[in-house]
């Protein structure tokens, strides 16, 4: 019986948000480990199956990180930013555009769907400008998004699933790694999305980091900002940032989702109770 109360749980759900956008930020365990990476791939699916429109916006730090060590160049960072020279935007486009993307597209069509693969360089998608640190620091070729051009991922969306590597370029064509929070967050205003859902590491946004149980479920986005000047620290803050930032720009509501829970994206969008953490108006 708890199978038939799921599903009669996710009815209302399933017709309320027929037809709606839903922009999903990839990564952290669910992107890493094999199950969850096949969990993903399913619920995707199965939201594109039920009249939704889905948008994958991904990154891929642990495999950038990875290729620059074979080919022995040294990681650095600032502030949770890659220093970025022009040898390491290109590997960052070589392993995003050219591997990560599409294991994902390929897992996609596998479970059902088809799927297109696209970069911030496709159609102009997203125009960058270079981001400092907090500091100031000139940390290289990051980029921050500075306009973002929807059409090519309306046409696509249409008829297939997006998956967009988080990479852009300038005016003059100089290619930039973009942080993929941001880069999810900036295609949801563009798009004016339904939902904008991240995929973490943790249970949500915690009122206590050191307690797991502390898990606020909703939040609006007034209350969120107050806090981000406040007293979030660490890898929340460009995801509270851009959830807020999202609200403001017209999506309905942002998520917050652990990814290490299998189908974490359907628990929080089809119960009513949800996993993670929402931010709303």
């Amino acid at each position: 019986m708890r199978d038939i109360s799921t599903l009669l749980e996710a009815l209302p759900y399933i017709r309320e948000f027929h037809g709606r956008t839903v922009v999903i930020k990839y990564g952290g365990a669910a992107m890493t480990e094999p199950q969850l990476v096949e969990d993903f791939a399913r619920d995707v699916v199965l939201l594109k199956y039920v009249g939704m429109n889905p948008i994958i916006v991904h990154g891929g730090g642990p495999e950038i990180t990875k290729l620059m060590a074979r080919v022995g160049k040294e990681t650095e960072f600032v502030d949770g930013l890659r220093v970025s020279d022009k040898e390491t935007v290109e590997l960052a486009k070589m392993v995003l555009v050219g591997k990560v993307n599409k294991e994902i597209v390929l897992r996609l069509g596998r479970h059902g769907q088809p799927a297109v693969g696209l970069s911030g360089d496709d159609g102009q998608l997203f125009r960058c400008k270079r981001r400092l640190a907090p500091d100031g620091t000139d940390i290289g070729f990051v980029g921050a998004v500075d306009r973002v051009d929807t059409g090519v991922v309306e046409h696509v969306a249409e008829d297939y699933i997006p998956v967009i590597a988080s990479v852009g370029a300038d005016r003059e064509g100089n290619s930039y790694n973009i942080n993929a929070d941001e880069a999810a967050g900036a295609l949801a205003r563009a798009l004016k999305a339904y939902k904008l859902v991240f995929l973490t590491d943790v249970a949500g946004w915690l009122e206590d980091p050191a307690r797991p149980d502390s898990l606020i479920r909703t939040a609006d986005a007034d209350r969120v900002e107050h806090a981000i000047e406040s007293e979030v620290k660490g890898g929340m803050v460009p995801k509270l940032r851009a959830c807020v930032e999202a609200i403001y720009g017209g999506v309905t509501a942002s998520h917050i989702v652990d990814g290490r829970v299998p189908h974490s994206v359907l628990l929080e969008i089809f119960t009513d109770t949800g996993i993670g953490t929402e931010v709303v108006a």
